[in-house]
Formats: structure tokens, C-alpha cells, sequence
């Protein structure tokens, strides 16, 4: 743990000198003496450490790509900072049981992205199913700044925003109807925490952008 501190504070000094100040807005809505699962719109590669960073101290684990545990060096890293595997080919019954077992027992909560992957808007029912057996709330944040990578040198706004914890009832089953429900619900969170920040910005996938010009 005081590892992921040091980290932590590396973290800070890094956003610090590249991209300046980071404005935070709705902390208080963050549960403090309990575990959550903190889901957000991926929009960047970076966006796990800035939303660890705004939710401190909590600690949290968080879902990684397979892939990039393969550089031993990397994977020490990673790992250190609480993250841990993903196959997205073979997704196996440990990527819902280790974050459940973590959310109901340990000291870290999570952080999850519905789309599950930053060029997608569909959203995924794997963080309802885990804050549903974890018996913990959801907890809505958007970020909003740089998506492309050369734009963090250039200073612009960056806002963490931080809407009301979705509490998923236990009574409810997750089929079609239920699931439709809930991922309805965040969306509208997402939706108004990013009009609370700024109502004119909108995000576009730089991904996107580069195909149609092509």
C-alpha cells in the first residue's frame, strides 16, 4: 500500500509538470468508509491514473490487457500500482471473482470502464454483474481534457467530475430488461456530469478521426 502512495505521488508530479492543474469537482459524493466501483467513459489511455489521483486516498485496483504484462518490467509496475489481467479473447471467471472478492474484503475499490475499451460507446454489463455480487454502489465520473497524447504538453483544462453513487438492488436479476435499465442510468450520469463540467464539449475518438481521412 505504501508503495501505491509513492506512486501515487510520482503520479501527481508528472500530471504537475506536464499538464498542470487538475480541477476536481463533487469529491464529497465519494463514498468514504466503503468500497465502490468507480465507472467512467474511456476516453484516453491515461484516464485510470487521473481518476485514481482525484479519488485519493482510496486505492483501487483496475482491469489491464493481457498484453501488457508481458514486459516483466512493466507488468511489476502495473501490477504495482493495482492492476491485473485481462484476456479480452478468453475472458476466464477470475475477472469478476478477484475484483469481487477485493470490493467485499480487502481495502481497494475499482475502477471500470462500461465501453470497455476507449473506441467503443456501447456499455458492457460486466460492472453491473460485479458491483451486484460485491453488494457495492457504482459511482459515475467523466474526465474531460486532452484525449490525444501530444495535447497533455500543451496545458489545456483538465476537470474530474464525480456524480451520485447507482445502487444496484440485489433483488434485481441482470437480464436484458434490468441491464438495459441500469446502463441507461449511468449513461445519464455520464451525460450530466459532462454538462455540469462544460455542455459544449464533446468527445471525439481520434481513432475515428484518422479513418475518415483516409
Amino acid at each position: 500500500m505504501k508503495f501505491y502512495d509513492f506512486l501515487r505521488g510520482v503520479a501527481v508530479a508528472i500530471i504537475w509538470t506536464i499538464n498542470g492543474r487538475i480541477t476536481y469537482m463533487n469529491r464529497d459524493k465519494l463514498p468514504k468508509d466503503d468500497n465502490y466501483v468507480l465507472v467512467g467513459p474511456h476516453r484516453t489511455w491515461w484516464d485510470p491514473v487521473w481518476y485514481a489521483v482525484a479519488a485519493y486516498p482510496k486505492h483501487f485496483i483496475f482491469m489491464a490487457k493481457i498484453e501488457l504484462f508481458k514486459f516483466k518490467p512493466l507488468a511489476w509496475l502495473i501490477k504495482s500500482a493495482g492492476a491485473f489481467p485481462v484476456d479480452r479473447e478468453n475472458v476466464g471467471p477470475s475477472v469478476i471473482k478477484y475484483p469481487v472478492r477485493e470490493l467485499k474484503s480487502g481495502q481497494r475499490s475499482l475502477i471500470m470502464f462500461p465501453s470497455g475499451s476507449r473506441h467503443s460507446d456501447d456499455l458492457k454489463s460486466g460492472s453491473l454483474l460485479i458491483a451486484r455480487m460485491a453488494g457495492k454502489p457504482i459511482v459515475p465520473a467523466v474526465y474531460q481534457g486532452p484525449v490525444k497524447f501530444s495535447h497533455l504538453f500543451k496545458r489545456h483544462n483538465t476537470t474530474i467530475n464525480f456524480g451520485e453513487p447507482i445502487y444496484i438492488d440485489r433483488a434485481d436479476k441482470l437480464n436484458a430488461e434490468n441491464i438495459a435499465k441500469y446502463t441507461d442510468i449511468m449513461q445519464s450520469a455520464f451525460d450530466k456530469l459532462d454538462d455540469e463540467i462544460n455542455p459544449d464539449w464533446h468527445y471525439i475518438d481520434p481513432k475515428r478521426i484518422q479513418k475518415n481521412k483516409r
